[in-house]
C-alpha cells in the first residue's frame, strides 16, 4: 500500500494539533465553547499555513456528536463519532469544500445557494468551505451576498483565500476575518523534529533548519520538501544531503565569501565563485543566502544579543560582525539584494554572481580603488567670486579731498577668512547669482538683476542692483536676498532696488542666448540632416518652424 505523504498524514485533526495560529484557536475555541457563533468565517494567509484544516476541523467541531452520540457542539471533537470520521475522510455530505478556482462562475454559486435552503442530511450544521473564493467573479460575489448576510440557522460559510485584497467589502463585512501568520522557521524545525522521531527517520538539525528556511513559512511545504529528503537521502536526513537536494549554498561558503572581501582578495573570490558553479549550486539562493548572513551581521554589529547560540553560524557571525565596518556590512547586503534581478540579464548566472562579488570588492565605504592611480584632493567648494578690481569701483570713481593723499586698498592677510576677502572687493554678479542656495521668486529676482553699485564699509555691504521687472522685488523676496549674501559673504548687506534696462549680463539674459544658440545650431543640424532633405524632396515635407527644440 501506499504511504501517504507526511503533510497529509499529519494534517492535524484537532486545535490543540494545530501548530503556530494560536490566536486564532483562541478566538475559535472560545466561540465554540461560549456558543457565540458567527455565521461566516474568512481565514487569509499564504499556502500551507493551515486555512483549510481549521475549516475542517471547524466542521467537526459544529457537526461532532461524541463517541457515544449524544454529544454537542465542543471545541474538542472527538475524532470517533461518523461526523468527525467522515469529514476527516472527505465524505460527510453536509461538508462542502468548493474550489472557486475551478467554480468561479455566478451559476456555480447559485446551484450551491439553492442547495443551502435545504436542512443538513446527517449533521447539525452544513457547512460550505470556499476555497480561494478571490476569484470569484463579480457577479458571483453579487449573487452571494445576501446569502451571506443572512443564511439559514443551519449553514456556516467558511471562506478562504491567499489574497484578501481582491475580495469586496462587501464580502469582507459580512464575515469574521482572521489573518493566519506564516511559520517561523523555529516552529517549524520543532515539528520537524516531531514528525521525523515519529517516523523513526534520522536526521540533522541543521538539515532542518534548511528544509525550515526553504519552506518560506509554509508547513506543508515543509513537509513535503522533508518527504522529498527522505527519498533523496535514502536513510539519515543530513545537511549535505538536503543543500545538494535543493542546490543550497553551505555557510562555509558565504563565510569563505566575506573573508576574501575582507582581505581584498579577487581572485580567491573569483575561485569561490567557480567552485560554486561547478557544483552547480543555485547563485540566486547564494545571493538570497547571502543577504541572510549580512543581515545577521549587521543585528550584531548593533545588538549583539540578537545572535542566538543555538545557530551553527553564531561564532563566525560575531567574527565577521568584528571585522567587518557598519558601513560595509549595509552597503555589500544592499548590493546583494538589487543584484538578484540583474542575473536574469546577465549572460548566465554564474556571471552575474561573480560581478556581483566584484561589486562588493570595488565600491567600499571610505576607500579608494586599489588600481586608481592616486590623485590629490579634490576641492568641491564652489569658487569665489572673481575680482575685478584692486580696489572697489565706487571708492576708485569717487573724488579724493585735497588736502590727502588716496591711501591704497591695504591687501587681506592669508590667514584672513574667505568670506572677508570676498566682501572686500566687489564680485563677479552673475556667478554669484549662479551659486547662491536660492529657488523660487527669490532665485528670479536674483536672475533678473544687474550690479549697478558695490559699497563695502566696516558697517556691512550696500548693493545697488537694477531690474527691468520690479514686481519681482518684493520686500520678502529683497529681504531673503540680503539675508543670503548676508550668510554668505559674513557681514550684514542691504540691497537697494533701481528699476531700468539692464546690458543683457543677467544670468535669465546670458541663459536666454545660450538656449537660442542651442536652438538654431539644432534647426541647421535637422535642415542639413540627408534623411530630412530627402522627405522634403520626394514628399513636400516642411519642418514646422519653431518645433526644434536642443536636447
Amino acid at each position: 500500500m501506499t504511504a501517504l505523504a507526511l503533510a497529509r498524514s499529519w494534517r492535524p485533526k484537532t486545535f490543540s494539533e494545530l501548530v503556530g495560529q494560536d490566536h486564532v484557536v483562541k478566538a475559535l475555541t472560545h466561540a465554540l465553547d461560549q456558543g457565540r457563533l458567527h455565521h461566516a468565517w474568512l481565514f487569509t494567509g499564504t499556502r500551507g499555513v493551515g486555512k483549510t484544516t481549521i475549516a475542517r476541523i471547524m466542521a467537526k467541531a459544529l457537526n461532532c456528536t461524541g463517541s457515544d452520540g449524544s454529544g454537542k457542539m465542543t471545541s474538542e471533537p472527538c475524532g470517533k463519532c461518523p461526523a468527525c470520521m467522515e469529514i476527516d475522510a472527505g465524505r460527510f455530505v453536509d461538508y462542502i469544500e468548493m474550489d472557486a478556482a475551478s467554480n468561479r462562475g455566478v451559476d456555480d454559486i447559485a446551484a450551491l445557494l439553492e442547495k443551502a435552503a435545504y436542512a443538513p442530511s446527517n449533521g447539525r450544521y452544513k457547512v460550505y468551505m470556499i476555497d480561494e473564493v478571490h476569484m470569484l467573479t463579480n457577479h458571483a460575489f453579487n449573487a452571494m451576498l445576501k446569502t451571506l448576510e443572512e443564511p439559514p440557522e443551519h449553514v456556516k460559510f467558511i471562506l478562504a483565500t491567499t489574497d484578501p485584497q481582491k475580495i469586496p467589502v462587501t464580502i469582507l463585512s459580512r464575515c469574521l476575518q482572521f489573518n493566519l501568520k506564516q511559520m517561523p522557521v523555529p516552529l517549524i524545525v520543532e515539528h520537524l523534529e516531531k514528525v521525523l522521531a515519529a517516523e523513526k527517520v534520522e536526521y540533522e538539525v541543521n538539515a532542518l533548519r534548511v528544509l525550515a528556511k526553504a519552506a518560506q513559512g509554509s508547513m506543508r511545504d515543509a513537509l513535503s520538501l522533508t518527504d522529498q529528503a527522505i527519498a533523496y537521502a535514502a536513510g539519515k536526513v543530513s545537511e549535505e544531503s538536503v543543500r545538494g537536494m535543493l542546490g543550497t549554498l553551505d555557510d562555509a561558503y558565504l563565510i569563505r565569501i566575506l573573508d576574501c572581501l575582507i582581505a581584498k582578495d579577487g581572485a580567491s573570490l573569483l575561485a569561490v565563485a567557480n567552485e560554486m558553479g561547478e557544483r552547480s549550486m543555485s547563485f540566486s539562493l547564494a545571493l538570497q543566502d547571502l543577504s541572510s548572513l549580512l543581515q545577521k551581521i549587521a543585528a550584531a554589529q548593533v545588538v549583539p544579543e540578537s545572535v542566538l547560540e543555538d545557530w551553527p553560524e553564531a561564532g563566525e557571525i560575531r567574527r565577521l560582525a568584528g571585522q567587518l565596518t557598519k558601513e560595509e556590512a549595509q552597503l555589500f547586503y544592499q548590493i546583494t539584494i538589487t543584484s538578484r534581478p540583474d542575473l536574469s540579464l546577465a549572460p548566465d548566472e554564474q556571471t552575474g554572481f561573480a560581478m556581483t562579488l566584484l561589486r562588493m570588492l570595488a565600491f567600499r565605504p571610505g576607500s579608494n580603488s586599489s588600481s586608481a592611480p592616486s590623485a590629490p584632493p579634490v576641492n568641491t567648494a564652489r569658487p569665489a567670486p572673481s575680482i575685478q578690481s584692486a580696489a572697489p569701483a565706487a571708492r576708485a570713481s569717487a573724488p579724493a579731498p585735497a588736502a590727502k593723499a588716496v591711501a591704497p586698498t591695504p591687501v587681506p592677510s592669508a590667514s584672513a577668512p574667505a568670506t572677508a576677502a570676498s566682501s572686500a572687493e566687489r564680485p563677479d554678479w552673475h556667478s554669484l547669482m549662479r551659486q547662491l542656495p536660492v529657488k523660487g521668486m527669490v532665485q528670479q529676482l536674483a536672475f533678473q538683476t544687474e550690479l549697478q553699485d558695490w559699497n563695502d564699509s566696516a558697517a556691512g555691504v550696500r548693493v545697488t542692483i537694477v531690474t527691468p521687472m520690479p514686481q519681482l522685488a518684493s520686500d520678502a523676496t529683497v529681504g531673503r536676498l540680503a539675508d543670503v549674501l548676508t550668510a554668505h559673504f559674513g557681514k550684514p548687506v542691504k540691497i537697494v532696488i533701481e528699476k531700468g534696462e539692464v546690458e543683457g549680463k543677467t544670468v535669465a539674459k546670458v541663459d536666454a542666448q545660450i538656449h537660442q544658440e542651442k536652438r538654431m545650431n539644432a534647426e541647421q543640424m535637422i535642415a542639413a540632416d540627408p534623411f530630412i532633405q530627402q522627405l522634403e524632396k520626394e514628399f513636400g515635407a516642411k519642418v514646422v518652424g519653431g518645433s526644434v527644440k536642443p536636447l
